[in-house]
């Protein structure tokens, strides 16, 4: 996995952006988002992408016979998001491997990057859980939705 931190994406590098608020329960004493918060919102926003892309989660890539799982996950914090806040939280596919997917992230407020980070996905059979190849349907609508292609293996 790269440190988020060696790619710098700006806002017109995402195709996808899924916005929130803050809410109360997010915020710790200091009144800013809990650090773990931002994985969450890491996983609202993948969860959006899959439904944008055609396949929502679950049912789209039980469809294809495949899940997925984390593998690694990573942020690095730049800024903080307060209690009511409105966030973007803007994803892309930045490398599909043969059985992987890595998904850059950027958590906005308005042009400010808050929170940059990057999650690894394993692609599975559905059933043993055994890795697989990133299926073809799931692959070109990634591709087709990308304003930045992301790498390939």
């Amino acid at each position: 996995m790269s440190a988020p931190s060696s790619d710098r994406p700006g806002r017109e590098q995402f195709a996808f952006a899924y916005s929130l608020r803050v809410r109360w329960s997010e915020v710790d004493p200091q009144g800013i988002v809990f650090n773990p918060n931002y994985f969450v919102y890491f996983d609202v926003a993948v969860t959006e992408y899959w439904r944008a892309l055609g396949f929502p989660y679950p049912d789209g890539f039980t469809a294809l016979g495949v899940d997925t799982f984390a593998r690694a996950i990573e942020a690095e914090y730049l800024g903080s998001a307060r209690f009511d806040d409105v966030i973007d939280v803007a994803i892309r596919t930045r490398r599909i491997g043969r059985s992987s997917l890595a998904c850059a992230f950027a958590i906005l407020r308005g042009d400010e990057i808050l929170t940059r980070g990057e999650m690894v996905y394993v692609v599975a059979d559905a059933a043993t859980r055994r890795p697989v190849s990133v299926p073809e349907p799931l692959r070109a609508a990634i591709l087709a939705l990308e304003r930045v292609a992301p790498e390939t293996a």
